[in-house]
């Protein structure tokens, strides 16, 4: 398997933990194999040594996104009263 290599420019938040593992799913600002760095959602393990599969946003899908989770009743989505 081909190596690769990451670097998190910038920790953004914490989503969840679980204190079973001690892995946390969080919001990261990551650079894969030295390209532009995009938002990254993922499980990292707390030296963020090893990852779990996830998500990476680029600026354009970000702005998608971010438009269409502000048109949502989150509450109205998850079926909170």
């Amino acid at each position: 398997m081909a190596e690769f290599k990451f670097e998190i420019k910038k920790e953004i938040a914490v989503l969840s933990s679980s204190p079973k593992t001690g892995w946390n799913r969080e919001l990261n600002f990551v650079s894969w194999n030295g390209n532009d760095p995009k938002l990254d959602i993922r499980d990292w393990a707390p030296d963020h040594q090893k990852m779990g599969k996830g998500i990476t946003l680029s600026h354009e899908e970000t702005a998608i996104l971010r438009e269409i989770l502000d048109s949502l009743s989150l509450d109205e989505l998850f079926g909170v009263s």
